[in-house]
C-alpha cells in the first residue's frame, strides 16, 4: 500500500512540483511559440492543491465553457494528463496556427479546428512530459489525445469519478501565457499515488 497521500504534500514537494511545473510549462510554451510562429510569454506557474470542486471555480465557474484534452500516461508513471482552456483562449490559438483561416465569426469550434486543437495539445502536452521524462529518467508515454468542449464541471467529472479513490485533491498547475492576448491555460497532471513515489523518488526526495 502507498505510504504517501496528496493530503501530506509537504512545501519540499511542493517546491519540486513548481519545478516540474515550472520546466514543463516552460517547454510546452516554446514548442508552441515554435507553432504559431509566434512570440509566447509566460507567467510563473501557480502550483495548487484543490479540490475538484475548487478547480471549477478557479476557471470561472463550473458552467464555463473550456476545451479540455484529456490523454492517459503510462510507463514508469501511469495516470493521466488534462490541459484544459477557455472556449474563446483555444479559439484564439487555432486561428493563429491556421494563420486566420479559422472561422472567428462564430464562438464554438468547427471540425477543423478541433483538429487543430488536437495538434496544439499534441505538442503542448508532449514538451510537457518529455520534460518531465529528462528531469525523472522515467520512461512516459501518453496515449493520444481526445479533446472535448463543455462546461467545466462536466470535463473535470471524467478524473474525479476516475481518481475520486485517491482522495478529493488534485494537483493543478496553472499557467498564464500571452501572445498579445492573455491566455489561462491549466494543466491537470493526474498520476496514481505509487506514481507519485516514483517521481519523488527519482528527484532524490523519498
Amino acid at each position: 500500500m502507498s505510504d504517501i497521500s496528496l493530503e501530506k504534500v509537504t512545501e519540499q514537494y511542493y517546491d519540486v512540483l513548481k519545478e516540474i511545473g515550472n520546466i514543463g510549462a516552460g517547454n510546452a510554451m516554446t514548442a508552441l511559440s515554435q507553432m504559431i510562429q509566434c512570440k509566447v510569454d509566460m507567467k510563473v506557474p501557480q502550483v495548487r492543491l484543490l479540490g475538484f470542486d475548487e478547480i471549477g471555480t478557479l476557471m470561472g465557474g463550473e458552467e464555463q465553457l473550456m476545451v479540455g484534452i484529456y490523454l492517459a500516461v503510462e510507463g514508469d508513471v501511469t495516470g493521466s494528463i488534462m490541459f484544459l482552456l477557455k472556449q474563446e483562449s483555444a479559439k484564439h490559438l487555432v486561428n493563429k496556427l491556421m494563420m486566420g483561416m479559422g472561422s472567428p465569426g462564430r464562438p464554438d469550434l468547427d471540425e477543423m479546428e478541433l483538429s487543430a486543437m488536437q495538434e496544439v495539445s499534441n505538442i503542448i502536452t508532449g514538451a510537457y512530459l518529455n520534460s518531465l521524462s529528462t528531469l525523472t529518467n522515467l520512461t512516459i508515454y501518453p496515449s493520444p489525445p481526445a479533446v472535448t468542449v463543455d462546461m467545466a464541471g462536466a470535463i473535470l467529472s471524467v478524473p474525479a469519478i476516475e481518481f475520486g479513490t485517491m482522495g478529493d485533491n488534485i494537483l493543478l498547475i496553472q499557467t498564464q501565457f500571452y501572445d498579445e492576448t492573455q491566455i489561462d491555460g491549466y494543466f491537470i497532471l493526474i498520476p496514481d499515488l505509487k506514481s507519485y513515489e516514483k517521481i519523488l523518488k527519482a528527484l532524490g526526495i523519498m
